[in-house]
């Protein structure tokens, strides 16, 4: 990681190639680059999520993890290299408790939305959410340490948490499910809601 980028436009990637942080090249459309490209979207989200008014505790614990899913960054651009580990994963577990511990216990699903520091929340937990795919799909093909997938499935739960505390922060509530029952959703329902 001691290499600093000093010239922006290297051309180097004309050919569809991106270097790694050992030096070797890869296609940029490989599992590992798309992984890199999702934690870096996911990294983007939280810091536009963090441009809203917070609770400086929560402002904290987002910086916090911006700079864990930087270090998660490098580590999956240096295969075998390991930045991220236990203790990161122990304080998200310790957040949750946290956080959730004030909540009220979920009756419903939930929608994402209400203020749009909550829905901001739930954006990243969404983008969140599909770099753990990812991540859980390069772990099948390369060496991917267990605390990186630990992290992340931990940060997208405690996404979905922060939510919920958001919107109470907000002076609101979670935007419940609401199942609707439509007679008219089956080719065989009748308008009574009966079948044949």
């Amino acid at each position: 990681m001691g290499k600093r980028l000093t010239q922006i436009a290297t051309r180097t990637g004309d050919d569809g190639t991106t270097g790694l942080g050992d030096g070797s090249r890869t296609d940029k459309d490989s599992l590992r680059i798309t992984v890199l490209g999702d934690i870096d979207e996911l990294n983007s989200v939280i810091g536009l999520l963090r441009t809203e008014a917070l609770p400086a505790e929560i402002d904290n614990a987002l910086s916090d993890i911006q700079h864990d899913l930087f270090d998660l960054g490098g580590e999956l651009s240096i295969p075998g290299y390991t930045m991220l580990g236990p203790t990161q994963v122990a304080r998200l577990d310790e957040w949750l408790e946290e956080y959730n511990a004030g909540l009220p216990r979920l009756a419903e699903f939930i929608l994402p939305g209400g203020s749009r520091a909550a829905a901001l929340a739930h954006l990243a937990r969404t983008v969140c959410r599909r770099s753990e795919r990812a991540l859980v799909a390069l772990a099948r093909t390369e060496p991917v340490q267990d605390a990186a997938r630990q992290y992340v499935n931990r940060l997208s739960d405690l996404l979905f948490v922060l939510s919920r505390v958001l919107n109470r922060h907000a002076g609101g509530q979670d935007v419940q499910w609401q199942q609707r029952k439509n007679a008219d959703s089956s080719p065989e329902a009748g308008t009574d809601g009966t079948t044949g």
